[in-house]
């Protein structure tokens, strides 16, 4: 896999932005198909930043329902895996930075 394909976005919620304060992590949506070692070299690469730790989760998928004036509607969200990367201290990565 190319590394180009293994990141996707960044993500940011409250959570994630306390650990990029606090602990220097950075939560990233990745290819379900990567693992830790191709994540690992991609965000090396990309952002020019050392890399201590990756940690990976894959959230599952969830039914999701709501009535409407059509009636009821049911779907599915879908599954995505998530890398957490904990940098070397003293690293960082400006996200927000066009």
């Amino acid at each position: 896999m190319r590394l180009s394909e293994v990141l996707l976005r960044p993500k940011v919620t409250e959570k994630v932005n306390g650990q990029m304060e606090k602990q220097n992590r950075y939560t990233f949506v990745v290819d379900k198909r990567s693992n830790k070692l191709e994540i690992k070299a991609a965000v090396e690469e990309f952002y020019n930043v050392k890399v201590a730790q990756v940690n990976t989760i894959v959230v599952p998928a969830k039914s999701k329902s709501r009535f409407t004036k059509a009636g009821f509607i049911s779907g599915r969200k879908p599954s995505f895996k998530k890398a957490v990367v904990t940098l070397v201290e003293g690293e960082t990565i400006d996200l927000f930075a066009f």
